[in-house]
């Protein structure tokens, strides 16, 4: 069995999540071969999931976080290529809570630091993860980090970019001259909107409903300084306007998942499996967008396996489920409670795991 899930969001990361239902199906069936592939879509655990498949070394950097606070972080230098993770620079998960107060005072700046870092280690090639980001900047911040310069600041948010005009990117292109720059994003939305960042992802990340077509219209002034066209090319919008910020630059958008599943070779794994499993937080239809799950749906369905999905929660029918090409879909919550799912959700995975081994091990 090939064991490859998402990271379950706020509970579990996607290897804490394999182990657990490697553990349970084991207790059911201890003579299956389990093979345990963590997965990652770009957002927070990308790196860690790229480190533990392809190894390389993993250079630590401080970078200034949201709302300007030191944060640790990494570059993964593979050859010559470099991985980062937009979520140590700006992820959701380093706003403490303050979201409501200062959301459009988020900035992307650390992302920027951390592209910078990537070049300065030589990397010729630099892969940056998008997703779970805690700003909605465009990627101003990004920007600002390499070198670029407006009439307004660059490095306070959507709100610093109040009443902009002009934006110099002269020194930012130069900063990443000659290196090649690869988005990995789920998100296809524009930077601008009714699918925008802010009015998709803004209310997540703590901006008020009404607030959304301000920010919105921030943005698309922000654009207007910029680069109005590359705005509305699909992915613009990942991580709060980062993957504007990148696409700017000269970056090309692939689908994070795609990069992970070639980085663990799971098409080969899947072939030698005879199920294969997947799973996360919330099993949803916006699982088809680029996702973890609906990614190793088809690396099943091309290696001709069944794939199975053990979620957070499952919030889609069975003719839906059957459309992004999994076979059974089954809910932690359902089958443990929300109390008991949230509160030891790595034994409650195993549980749900060693009830489906069941039905699915021979």
């Amino acid at each position: 069995m090939l064991v490859a899930p998402d990271k379950f969001a706020g509970t579990l990361t996607a290897g804490e999540a394999a182990e657990a239902i490697a553990a349970g199906w084991a207790r059911h069936a201890p003579d299956d071969v389990l093979d345990q592939a963590p997965m990652a879509d770009g957002g927070p655990g990308f790196l860690d999931v790229l480190h533990q498949a392809l190894g390389g070394e993993l250079l630590a950097v401080t970078v200034r976080g949201p709302f300007g606070e030191p944060t640790p972080a990494g570059v993964l230098r593979v050859g010559e290529r470099a991985y980062i993770e937009s979520a140590q620079g700006c992820g959701l998960h380093l706003t403490g809570g303050r979201t409501e107060a200062r959301a459009e005072h988020a900035s992307s700046y650390g992302v920027g630091q951390l592209v910078a870092a990537a070049v300065e280690s030589g990397a010729s090639e630099i892969v940056v993860g998008l997703g779970g980001s805690g700003s909605t900047d465009g990627g101003a911040g990004v920007l600002a980090a390499l070198g670029a310069t407006a009439d307004r600041p660059l490095d306070d948010g959507a709100a610093g970019l109040e009443g902009i005009t002009t934006v110099d990117l002269a020194a930012a292109r130069r900063a990443v001259e000659g290196v090649r720059i690869i988005a990995a994003s789920d998100v296809d939305s524009p930077l601008t909107g009714l699918f925008g960042a802010a009015k998709t992802f803004g209310p997540q990340k703590g901006i008020p409903e009404e607030r959304l077509p301000a920010v919105d219209a921030l943005l698309e002034a922000f654009a207007e300084a910029t680069d109005r066209r590359t705005s509305l090319e699909p992915g613009a919008g990942a991580a709060g306007g980062v993957g504007y910020a990148l696409l700017v630059l000269g970056g090309e958008r692939r689908p994070g998942i795609d990069l992970v599943v070639e980085a663990v070779d799971l098409p080969a794994r899947a072939r030698a499996a005879d199920l294969v499993i997947t799973g996360e937080g919330s099993f949803d239809f916006s699982s088809r967008a680029g996702k973890v799950p609906f990614g190793v749906a088809q690396v099943a369905a091309e290696a001709i396996r069944p794939c199975v999905a053990l979620a957070g929660r499952v919030d889609v029918g069975a003719r839906e489920m059957r459309a992004l090409g999994i076979e059974a879909a089954h809910s932690l919550v359902d089958h443990v409670g929300l109390e008991r799912a949230l509160g030891a959700p790595a034994d409650s995975l195993a549980d749900l795991a060693e009830r489906v081994a069941r039905s699915w091990s021979r």
